[in-house]
């Protein structure tokens, strides 16, 4: 009766053994993933360091020179605003201006 079960826990561990190999060596199939686009954009008033720093032609650097400048200098009235910053010149500005939700219209928020 022991070396029945003796007999069949081996044959389960080699059983599993082989799975297991098996399973190790099958190949994932990543060109079936589908490509997911992350589509945003940010409120160049409102948005701190790391959102700016997502931005194409953005680092950390310059995210943190738009922020220092944004608490120095006021909110920006609009895009253009945004070339005041040391390091973003015409083609920086072009690429991040797709991912720039449209400028609120500040004159219509403040009071007589």
């Amino acid at each position: 009766m022991a070396g029945a079960i003796l007999i069949g826990a081996l044959a389960l561990i080699g059983w599993h053994w082989i799975r297991h190999e098996q399973l190790r060596h099958r190949l994932i199939d990543v060109d079936r993933t589908p490509v997911v686009v992350a589509k945003f954009q940010l409120d160049i008033n409102a948005a701190d360091w790391p959102e700016f720093a997502l931005l194409p032609g953005v680092g950390e650097v310059l995210a943190k020179r738009i922020v220092d400048d944004r608490a120095q200098r006021g909110p920006f009235k609009d895009w253009n605003d945004l070339r005041r910053v040391r390091g973003i010149g015409p083609k920086t500005f072009e690429g991040i201006k797709p991912y720039l939700l449209p400028m609120a219209d500040l004159n219509a928020t403040v009071g007589p």
